[in-house]
């Protein structure tokens, strides 16, 4: 495996993808704020227009050739601010989900280490790999479901809440697991350099 130390460019920061990426960031106040506010349509929208904005920036970066240092980081702190801002308003929605919501938070927090071990080693942790993609899409798809339900229809069925996080956590789990064997492989690689 090449290592691939962090470099940035000021022209970074403004690229199609990383501007996507903002806009993820952008979204988590507005959501938090109608969800908390029971505006259910509204926060649908937000989570819906994150997801959308989270498939896309990833397309944008390889056909466009904007794939970044900047964005392989700025990109997964997003999906985590997100998925932490979600799993909190929905622990204040249902709170029997806090042990699934503490597997998928965990998730994160390890995937975090993982990347910073990697930027202190000086080396860019690697782009997102289909089982995360997999992992995320499960999540929106399972969010906004829950919303919709709760907006269109005022159906909130805790069961369906329930095994909609508990397949989305197991995806979780194991995109933790291939990760976890692939930022090893990466940091043997760059020991042995």
């Amino acid at each position: 495996m090449e290592k691939n130390e962090w470099s940035f460019k000021p022209a970074d920061l403004v690229t199609i993808p990383n501007l996507l990426t903002y806009l993820r960031f952008l979204l988590v106040a507005p959501f938090v704020y109608f969800f908390l506010n029971k505006n259910y349509i509204a926060a649908a929208i937000c989570i819906g227009a994150s997801g959308l904005s989270d498939c896309l920036d990833g397309f944008f970066a390889r056909k466009l050739g904007q794939v970044t240092p900047l964005g392989k980081i700025l990109d997964p702190i997003a999906d985590k601010v997100t998925l932490v801002s979600v799993a909190v308003c929905m622990l204040i929605y249902m709170p029997s989900l806090l042990p699934i919501m503490l597997v998928m938070i965990g998730k994160e927090f390890f995937m975090l280490l993982g990347g910073l071990i990697l930027l202190i080693m000086k080396v860019t942790p690697p782009p997102a790999r289909w089982y995360g993609k997999v992992a995320t899409l499960i999540f929106y798809i399972s969010v906004c479901v829950i919303i919709f339900l709760k907006a269109a229809f005022n159906i909130q069925n805790e069961s369906l809440i329930m095994f909609t996080f508990v397949v989305t956590a197991a995806a979780m789990v194991f995109a933790l697991v291939m990760y976890a064997v692939l930022i090893i492989k990466q940091i043997k690689a760059d020991k042995e350099k």
